[in-house]
């Protein structure tokens, strides 16, 4: 689910009619300063992080001056919320508060319509409420064409002991929120906690909303980057793997970074998965193993070589890993041999200089243990491939051995496309092909036609590879990116064949951090 910043999701609530504080976000100490002068008086200094309990970690800061906000300010964003940093700091007007409330419309899957829950006892712990104090809280299924009524949401407020003009002013406000949920198709919107002010108005002191995935292309106002719930702001590689994997409908990749940066001492992986539960079962073998996880990662149903290339090289692209896992489902229907040459292309391109265990367990598994671990050999570190009959845990152990061990090879250069003498070139769906057809001329096996998998190359009259199908019927999709025109003919022919799938933004990224 796409999560909207705290401060983006006021704004909404406050062009829907619902009171917020007055404040403005900050990017540094002194912002937060300047800020909390406009605002005069006491201030509410927050970390603008996807986490929750952010006062209990010191996330949230209450400053009598300017200048004390400026200095929460700092210490704040010196900090880290979970393992990434924090960027921005919410300044707001402090609130004299009389009572905390909660309010929530989330989508019910069960009944398949939204419900609202409210509840006396607002704050942090409101899970715990709920169970602990069942009777501080009540809920209403309503119809998502009529929305919420306000007769409706007074009731509510009525179940949870709270009557009079206090009913009145909370029952408007979720009226409202309801509103906003459902112009935005959120998955859920929630207000806590929803505070009488001594002033006698109905405030949303904080709130999160969270939209389906589905649904945010019809949003474009929100300006979301990533259309996923990563529990924290995008981070630079994830806004990379989202633009290469939001148009492209083959298969999935889903990427997320578990923290930025880590302790001296600890032993990270790049984690390459296949399917959830098989991902999840290689996760913690790792831990058992005394792996940290840099990143969650899913390339599954049926994705091409292409991304499970690109995937790689954005896993590679994490500094500091000492590692590079692979696993997933042993029944997975997609052939693995497209697994197999996407790794083998972005381990020989970056090249790989860490220990790589991988376990290709599905279709055409021993297929692609030869190509991973035939076609690997000359990187001069280890590559090791099994299949779905070795368990995951001793693929772990087998890495564990393989860092233990490891003495890194001076690193070589990455691997630049060699000039073409004699191009013969197409488009791909989101690439290019080119064939040098004067090193085709001298090659024997003409391994590229052998192993198209959509067989859509042939050898013309003068033996040299070309398509068997129109430019534009492969552009638009005749060509699945296999790949096997580069792999296999690095491998198996005279190397004349090159694929070029460009990640945009991962070159910059990486050299910004050094890595070439």
């Amino acid at each position: 689910m796409a999560r909207l910043a705290e401060f983006q999701g006021k704004q909404l609530l406050r062009s829907a009619g619902v009171a917020v504080p007055r404040g403005e976000p900050a990017g540094s100490a002194l912002d937060a300063t300047r800020v909390a002068e406009r605002l005069g008086g006491a201030v509410v200094v927050k970390a603008q992080a996807w986490t929750t309990s952010r006062k209990a970690h010191g996330l949230v800061r209450f400053a009598d001056s300017a200048a004390a906000a400026g200095e929460a300010a700092a210490a704040i964003l010196a900090a880290d919320a979970g393992g990434f940093p924090i960027a921005e700091v919410l300044v707001e007007e402090r609130v004299a508060i009389v009572a905390e409330r909660y309010a929530g419309v989330i989508l019910d899957d069960r009944r398949r319509c939204p419900l609202v829950l409210v509840s006396a006892r607002g704050g942090s712990g409101i899970e715990e409420t709920a169970r602990e104090h069942p009777e501080a809280v009540a809920e209403l299924a309503f119809d998502v064409v009529e929305g919420l009524q306000p007769h409706a949401a007074r009731e509510l407020w009525r179940r949870v002991g709270v009557h009079g003009e206090e009913q009145r002013a909370l029952a408007e406000a979720v009226v409202r929120l309801a509103g906003v949920a459902r112009r935005l198709e959120a998955h859920s919107a929630e207000i806590n906690p929803l505070v009488l002010a001594a002033d006698g108005r109905a405030l949303a002191l904080d709130c999160r909303i969270t939209l389906d995935d589905a649904a945010v292309f019809r949003h474009p106002e929100l300006g979301i980057e990533v259309a996923r719930e990563l529990g924290h702001p995008p981070t630079p590689l994830e806004r990379i793997a989202w633009d290469v994997e939001k148009d492209d409908y083959r298969g999935t990749f889903y990427f997320l970074q578990m923290r930025e940066g880590f302790a001296r001492g600890e032993r990270v992986v790049a984690f390459h998965g296949a399917g959830g539960g098989g991902s999840m079962m290689g996760m913690d073998a790792l831990a058992r193993h005394g792996f940290s996880v840099a990143n969650f990662c899913d390339t599954s149903g049926n994705p091409p070589a292409s991304k499970v290339y690109r995937a790689a090289r954005i896993l590679l692209s994490q500094p500091g890993v000492d590692g590079y896992f692979g696993t997933g489902s042993g029944v997975a229907s997609q052939e693995q041999f497209h697994s197999a040459r996407g790794l083998v292309k972005a381990f020989l391109e970056e090249p790989l200089a860490v220990p790589a265990v991988v376990r290709l367990g599905g279709n055409g598994e021993e297929t692609a243990i030869e190509i991973l671990a035939g076609f690997t050999r000359e990187l001069g570190v280890p590559v090791e491939c099994y299949g779905k009959d070795t368990p995951v845990d001793a693929c772990a152990r087998r890495l564990d051995e393989l860092v233990a061990s490891f003495v890194p090879p001076p690193r070589p250069a990455r691997r630049r496309p060699p000039h073409a003498e004699r191009p013969y070139a197409f488009k791909t769906p989101t690439g290019e092909v080119t064939l040098d057809h004067s090193v085709c001329a001298r090659c024997d096996s003409k391994a590229c036609v052998t192993a198209c998998v959509p067989q859509i190359l042939k050898l013309a009259e003068d033996g040299l590879p070309v398509l068997a199908v129109t430019p534009e019927e492969a552009a638009r999709g005749r060509c699945i990116e296999c790949l096997a025109c580069e792999v296999d003919c690095r491998a198996l022919g005279a190397g004349g064949g090159l694929v070029a799938l460009p990640v945009p933004g991962l070159d910059e990224y990486r050299a910004a951090r050094g890595m070439g």
